[in-house]
Formats: C-alpha cells, structure tokens, sequence
C-alpha cells in the first residue's frame, strides 16, 4: 500500500442516528495521533442516510469525512460493510485505522484486517507514536498498541511496522470525550460500492436494542466495593451508600470473580474505565489493573483497614478502619444531611 497517505482514520459506529461515544473519543485520539504524524484526522462513515452524522463529526475536529451512503447499509451486517469499509480503504490507503472495541468493532475490524492482509491489535486501552528499532532496522513514528495482557497481570506494547494500515480496536471510556467546536467543519469525499447477492447471505429480520441497566461510564458518583469488603452480603452496604449518594455501584476484579458483585459493575483495565467526580473506594487495595479505570476521577476517597494499601497513594481522602463500622457512618451521615 501507499505509504504516503499518513492520515489516521476512525470508523464511526452509530445507532439511530447517534455517534457512539467511543467513537467520539477516537475521534480525540486520532487529532493527536495525526499532530504527530503531521497528517489529518478522518471519519468513515457507511450507513443509509447518515447526513446527521456528518454534521456531528464536523463538530468534533475531524478534517475528512470519507461516506458511503447506501440503503444496504441501514442496518449493520458483516459482509456489506466489511467490502464497503475496504474498497474505501484500499483507495486511500491511510495509516492507521481504528474501531471501538464494541460488539460491531470487535466483529468488523478482523474481518477488515484479514482482507487487507494486516495486522490487528484488540482491545487497546492506550495509543501513541513512537520510533522503533528491531533487528537494526528502524521504523519512524510507529503507532504503539498498548493494551493489558495475560488477565490484565501485564501490559504490552503491540507495534505493526511491515503493513498498512495500523488496525486497533479501542476500549469504551479510555480516552476522555472530547468536546465539540461549533465553528469546525470537515471535507466530505461521498464513495459508492456495488453489492451483489452474495453480500447478503445474511438477512436481519428484527433488531431489539436493550438499555444497560448500569451506566458507571455517566456516573457522576461511584461507590466500589473490592475483595475486602468480605462477601456478597457486606455488599449491601455498599449499595446502601451509593444509593444514599444517588451513585452506581461499582466493584474491583478481585469482587467480581468472588461473586460478590455482576460482570458489568466492573472497574478496571479489564472492565470500564470511568471519571467520575467522586469515587470511593471500599475495601480495595489499589492493583494498577483497578486504579488504571478510575484513576482520572475527580475526587477519590480510600477506605481500608491497611494503613500501607497502595490505593491510598492515589487517593485524595484516605480513611484507615473497618469498613463495617465506617461506611455505615457515612451512610448515616448522609442520611442525615440529606
């Protein structure tokens, strides 16, 4: 492929008309990659009357908006949208190009990878460029893939320096959101594709979206509860405190394998990342696999009964004592002040 295209693409997943938050953020993250790539941010967009997305990206600082605009597109399946999104990659030939690590991003982008015949790295939770020497042979201003490996016991930097363009899917909530420009407006290249038959082996009869019973990304206050906090029961306080604060309830790994608290309350590297203006910690001792998900919070609040638990070291309030005996005070503080 042509190397001098160095423009860093995303593609732009929406539902019903709306952008998708991560792709949003993407959109953030490939300014910055594209500055030190002295190149261009860009949107992909394939989908059946998608001008209202169009006139959204504007908004979010991206400088090219290449469009496919078709009614095979209105509702997501694999095969129409993997040949759409390649015959316009192929075409233009970016640098990167980068998905959210959502069920269609996760579907999509090995698909889109495997008919380019390059590399892939899911599920990152960090991007940046950098040089890279291997074997004596160096590569500038190589896009480094950074993501949590092994259960999140170690990071790893995942570099692509043979074959373009850079594929990496990108966890929801990792890269702040970040904030539209009224005034900006973008290049719009429209494309067409010809589909066959064999493009729609497929059909989608109906679609039924389920609204998440949890939002800790939106939360504005959480309560997280870790493997201290002792059983699925003692759990009940955390609750009890969150709701008192009119907060989520989040929880650490360690809570969620002990099954003291679901899947999807999950905080950390291998759960959602959020920033909240308040997070409390309850009975967690701090790993970096959590404190990577929540470490941007606004204000933090530590309590444990060790006095040498690293989550105290990020913590903007520490309080060092049972939690049986101390979030029920707070509770009952609360409760009083409200």
């Amino acid at each position: 492929m042509d190397r001098n295209n160095k423009d860093v693409w995303v593609f732009i997943e929406h539902q019903g008309q709306k952008i998708q938050d991560v792709s949003l953020e993407l959109i953030g993250k490939a300014a910055e990659l594209a500055k030190d790539l002295n190149s261009r941010p860009a949107a992909l967009v394939l989908g059946h009357n998608v001008q209202p997305i169009i006139d959204e990206l504007s908004r979010y600082g991206t400088e090219v908006i290449y469009v496919v605009d078709a009614p095979e597109l209105d509702r997501y399946t694999t095969q129409p949208y993997a040949k759409a999104a390649c015959q316009v990659i192929q075409k233009y030939n970016p640098e990167i190009l980068l998905f959210g690590a959502t069920y269609i991003g996760r579907d999509l982008a090995p698909r889109v990878a495997s008919i380019l015949n390059t590399g892939l790295t899911a599920d990152c939770t960090d991007l940046k460029i950098d040089d890279y020497t291997f074997h004596n042979k160096r590569y500038e201003k190589i896009l480094y893939q950074i993501r949590p490996a092994f259960g999140g016991n170690i990071i790893a930097t995942i570099v692509n320096p043979e074959h373009r363009p850079q594929l990496a899917t990108v966890r929801d909530g990792v890269i702040p959101l970040p904030s539209p420009n009224g005034t900006a407006s973008a290049e719009v290249i429209p494309e067409s594709v010809v589909f066959s038959d064999t493009d729609f082996s497929v059909e989608v009869i109906n679609q039924e979206v389920e609204k998440k019973d949890v939002d800790l990304k939106g939360a504005q206050i959480i309560v997280a509860g870790g493997y201290g906090v002792g059983s699925k029961e003692n759990f009940r306080l955390i609750q009890e405190l969150a709701d008192v604060l009119g907060g989520e309830v989040g929880g650490s790994r360690a809570a969620v394998d002990a099954g003291f608290v679901e899947k999807d309350r999950q905080v950390g590297q291998t759960g959602t990342t959020v920033r909240p203006k308040l997070y409390i910690a309850v009975g967690i001792s701090g790993a970096v696999q959590h404190t990577a998900g929540m470490k941007e919070a606004a204000k933090i609040i530590a309590i444990n009964n060790d006095p040498d638990a690293p989550i105290f070291k990020i913590a903007n309030y520490g309080i060092i004592g049972d939690l049986n005996e101390v979030v029920p005070k707070l509770i009952e503080h609360f409760k009083n002040r409200n």
